[in-house]
Parts: structure tokens; sequence; C-alpha cells
């Protein structure tokens, strides 16, 4: 069985989607973790309701918000 911290490993340097409470979204590509599921995405793009409303160069998502994380 995979472990949740060895996905995140797996899919450094990828294009993920980052979807946390309040139904906002982030995508990017993953960039960094760490054991509390902090995330850091790279060319990053927050999405809410399904409308892109910002980009970022580095966005850092808070782990305890996370409601999963997913290939594009």
């Amino acid at each position: 069985m995979q472990r949740p911290l060895d996905t995140l490993r797996n899919n450094i340097g990828k294009r993920v989607i980052v979807t946390l409470r309040m139904g906002r979204e982030y995508r990017g590509m993953l960039d960094g973790y760490d054991p509390h599921m902090n995330i850091v995405l790279k060319q990053s793009e927050e999405y809410v309701e399904g409308e892109k409303v910002a980009t970022a160069a580095v966005q850092i998502i808070r782990g305890d918000n996370v409601v999963y994380i997913s290939p594009p």
C-alpha cells in the first residue's frame, strides 16, 4: 500500500490539482511538501467555483485545508 507522502514524493515536478475546503482549487507544479502535507506549488493558478481568479509564481498551501490532490 502506498502512503500519501510517498504519492506526493512521486509527483514532485509534475502538475497537480489541489482542492481545498470551501471550494477553492489550485493548479500548478508540485515543488515541495512537508510531513504536515503543507504544499508548495510553482506557476500556480487559483480557481474559485471553476473560475480562474489569480496566478502566482509560488503558492504555499497549508496542509490542514487540503481535501485532495490529483493529477490534472
